[in-house]
């Protein structure tokens, strides 16, 4: 297997292009990102700030599944326990906002070393039971965990304040979602380029081989579930935040499906990948309402009352649609135009 190409030293860790034009690029997006909450209302700044979260929790499951192929579905399990971590150490214990967080995704990444090392002999249809399993656990100890977890009456989150400001509702939770996400994304490119993200890579395309290499897989295989699960746990956190209230119910098996399905949509092992297909499917039900309320009448009550059979049905074409004619994700898609673009006359 040859490597060199991904030879890198640490002041090359920037994960950025030295196009000017990609930082034009990104200069652009910033400011777009910083103005939102002046530009959109409360709704939709609610509906981005979903979307963080979930891209949050498709760069870390990318990590796991689309670069070490370690299949997983647990991601709802480890939402859980980021969520339930943040809101017992803000509404229970008082401590502040700057603790709660890395606190919520040390908490998962201690539990993901628990599935981890009994997991490290699985893979494929195994390793995915086997997280399924352990999402079901995690419930089941939520619920009956009463005095620690308050069982099913769940946990109002309260007491979130950061710089004086309530990090719960409008442009504060925003400008706190949108640091986050910026920081998991920055973090998952700059780890491809180094050697552990070489050895995650490895062991995906062929672990005998790695092992032969001298990579040490149990290592590798139990820091990525350890990484992953420390931004998977962030993501419940920023959940827990934006709902103001936890519940078992919550975080239920869709919510690791809909992971997965993200990281398939957007193409697996590529964070640009991971990103995408996180925003894709967070505004896919928001186009869905759009769309019901044009072609149908504006006092009908069909698209709310099936609501989550729509969801369910449109996700599963989608991926049925990508995986048959399109099995690159959307940044296959996004290659494709460059290619073709660059190839088109006025392009020069």
């Amino acid at each position: 297997m040859r490597t060199g190409h991904l030879k890198t030293s640490p002041g090359q860790l920037v994960a950025l292009s030295d196009s000017p034009a990609v930082w034009a690029w990104v200069g652009v997006l910033a400011v777009g990102l910083i103005l939102l909450p002046y530009l959109v209302g409360n709704y939709m700044l609610t509906l981005v700030v979903s979307a963080m979260a979930a891209v949050i929790g498709a760069v870390a499951l990318n990590m796991l599944t689309g670069q070490t192929g370690l299949i997983s579905l647990g991601q709802s399990g480890f939402l859980a326990v980021g969520a339930y971590a943040n809101a017992i150490l803000l509404s229970d214990y008082g401590l502040p906002v700057w603790l709660t967080l890395p606190g919520a995704g040390l908490t998962a990444t201690a539990i993901s070393l628990i599935v981890g090392v009994p997991s490290l002999r699985l893979k494929g249809l195994y390793l995915a039971i086997t997280t399924l399993a352990f999402s079901f656990i995690i419930s089941h100890i939520i619920l009956y965990s009463e005095e620690l977890t308050h069982g099913p009456n769940g946990i109002f989150v309260k007491g979130a304040r950061l710089f004086g400001y309530d990090v719960q509702r409008g442009w504060p939770l925003y400008y706190l979602a949108l640091a986050l996400t910026a920081g998991t994304i920055l973090a998952a490119l700059n780890l491809t380029r180094t050697r552990i993200g070489r050895a995650w890579i490895a062991i995906r395309d062929h672990d005998i081989a790695a092992r032969a290499m001298g990579i040490d897989l149990v290592r590798y295989k139990l820091l990525a579930f350890a990484v992953s699960s420390f931004f998977v746990g962030i993501a419940g956190a920023l959940l827990s935040l934006q709902l103001r209230f936890v519940n078992v119910d919550v975080f239920g098996l869709i919510l690791s499906i809909e992971a997965l399905a993200m990281i398939i949509l957007g193409g697996m092992g590529s964070v640009a990948g991971a990103v995408l297909g996180a925003i894709f499917l967070s505004f896919l039900p928001e186009v869905l309402r759009i769309g019901f309320a044009l072609v149908t009448d504006p006092n009908s009550t069909f698209y709310t009352n099936y609501v989550y059979e729509i969801r369910g049905i449109a996700y599963g074409l989608v991926i049925v649609v990508f995986l048959r004619f399109k099995p690159d994700g959307l940044v296959g898609m996004w290659r494709d135009a460059r290619k073709y673009w660059s190839n088109w006359p006025l392009a020069y």
